[in-house]
């Protein structure tokens, strides 16, 4: 068995029966709780909460979202005009969520949210569609055939149709060769400007091979953990900028030969590339260092006015640091105080 499959045989399990060693304890919010069905609480298996960076109207994105809890969550906050997506490649975790979907739909005033069958490094690849194609026993060139037409025409999830891609302690689960096609599919179906809130186990130190090889600890959210610098540049190397640990638990969640494995939350911001790079706004960095840089090459000093583009401006009003600063969102407009 293959990871994917050994991580799926495992999940499967969790569904029909609770594994408490598969999630480390995390403060839900209780208010968002409160609607959701008691078997979709027990059988969730995360070390985060990215649902508090929803905001109303998104189109959220859950990847590996299991038996719907995160999605029935953010469903409550991206409001009438938003909508959730969950995907996962096990069915028993997608049995769980739909079981309940309408149900859900009733108590939320509307169906705002659809499970898809996929591979979270891979979102264009429609899993379901391809098992019942599959099912008519195709050769090996009509399967590579319709792969390729089918993730061109009609991917599971389309470009740039995201407003927010979470995830709750499920990329760690991918193998590494399919880590960097995963965090690229990520970007590609954000849109310009769009967001991430990844919850995810990383390590402090590369977890040796003889324990990625154990497939127990592997899918036990411990051996594949990211090591906590490179997680932060594989989201770099892709393109995203504002990357930052905005969650970072101070105590090991476990400690495994002497490496420590903790929960963090990584954000970051998909830089618009065909924005208008005119430097027609002014901010201000308040402090308290004397200076700072962003990823797109921008450098800040304390108390001095610089002058960004639009793109910038809404990444700096995004970013962890926007209370540091003082925007001026027109240098000719009459309201020369107004903050990001």
């Amino acid at each position: 068995m293959g990871i994917e499959e050994k991580v799926s045989e495992r999940y499967a399990g969790g569904a029909r029966e609770v594994e408490e060693s598969l999630c480390c304890p995390v403060d839900y919010d209780a208010n968002l709780l409160k609607l959701l069905p008691q078997e979709i609480i027990e059988k969730d298996y995360g070390c985060g909460d990215p649902s508090r960076y929803v905001r109303e109207g998104d189109c959220v994105l859950d990847l590996g979202s299991g038996g719907g809890k995160i999605c029935y969550m953010a469903a409550q906050l991206v409001g009438e005009n938003g909508s959730v997506i969950g995907v996962d490649m096990t069915d028993e975790m997608l049995a769980l969520a739909r079981k309940y979907q309408s149900e859900m739909a009733a108590r939320l005033g509307g169906d705002r949210v659809e499970f898809r069958k996929g591979y979270i490094q891979d979102l264009a690849f429609d899993l379901q569609a391809f098992e019942k194609f599959q099912s008519t026993e195709p050769g090996e060139e009509a399967i590579a055939a319709w792969k390729q037409k089918q993730k061109a025409e009609n991917p599971l999830v389309a470009d740039a149709s995201v407003d927010l891609v979470v995830s709750n302690c499920v990329l760690n689960l991918v193998a590494q060769e399919n880590r960097k096609h995963m965090i690229s599919e990520i970007f590609r179906v954000l849109k310009p400007g769009g967001r991430i809130a990844i919850s995810d186990i990383v390590s402090d130190r590369e977890v040796p091979r003889h324990l990625q090889d154990d497939p127990r600890l592997w899918s036990g959210c411990i051996s594949g953990a990211f090591q906590e610098k490179a997680f932060l540049e594989a989201f770099l190397d892709a393109g995203f900028v504002a990357v930052a640990f905005d969650k970072w638990d101070e105590s090991p969640w476990q400690v495994v030969e002497d490496i420590e494995f903790r929960s963090v939350t990584v954000t970051a911001i998909k830089a618009d590339s065909h924005a208008d790079s005119v430097k027609k706004h002014e901010v201000i960095y308040k402090g308290p260092y004397a200076q700072i840089s962003d990823d797109l090459g921008n450098t800040f000093k304390r108390g001095e006015k610089s002058s960004v583009s639009e793109a910038v401006l809404q990444i700096l009003k995004q970013s962890p640091m926007a209370d540091d600063f003082v925007g001026i969102s027109d240098p000719a407009a009459q309201n020369k105080g107004s903050c990001c």
